[in-house]
């Protein structure tokens, strides 16, 4: 059996004359370095794209909630096991999300910040906390509407001190 030979590739015109793959040029792939002017704007680049991928995770929480509000609507308004979970999943994940909102987004520091200090991308955080607020305030609603809440006078009797009863006072 014969070896194939592929050296016949590299001299064939109908290779040589395809363009070459997106991405793909030949300084490269030498051993020459890339001018500094280059280096200079796929550095800028690179920090646009940190940022816009930053600005996607601070709204990520308002992206799941029209899902997280749908999946409320299918779980009803009774109390059951099912509607409890999604409800304390709801509850639970913004105190998760902004316990750890500076390891969310020290990937996207710029190189000169420290990456988990408070200042670092404090619109992004603040934007970030606000949609958790809201998946929160959402969690809320549906435990009020469940009737969890202790939002009506009856929910306090047993803290609610009453004079004696109109018969008993005239004696």
């Amino acid at each position: 059996m014969a070896g194939l030979e592929y050296s016949s590739l590299e001299s064939s015109s109908k290779w040589r004359s395809l363009p070459p793959p997106p991405g793909f040029s030949k300084s490269s792939t030498s051993s020459s370095k890339v001018p500094a002017k280059h280096a200079a704007s796929s550095s800028d680049s690179y920090n646009q794209l940190k940022e816009k991928r930053a600005w996607e995770a601070a709204i990520a929480p308002a992206k799941a909630l029209p899902m997280q509000a749908f999946m409320l609507y299918m779980s009803g308004g009774g109390v059951q096991i099912f509607s409890m979970g999604i409800v304390f999943m709801l509850l639970l994940t913004p105190f998760k999300n902004i316990a750890g909102i500076n390891d969310a987004f020290a990937p996207f520091a710029p190189p000169t910040a420290q990456p988990k200090a408070f200042t670092t991308l404090a619109l992004q955080k603040l934007v970030f906390v606000a949609c958790n607020l809201l998946t929160l305030g959402v969690g809320l609603w549906k435990c009020r509407s469940m009737g969890l809440l202790p939002t009506g006078s009856g929910d306090w009797l047993a803290f609610e001190t009453r004079g004696p009863s109109p018969e008993i006072s005239l004696f």
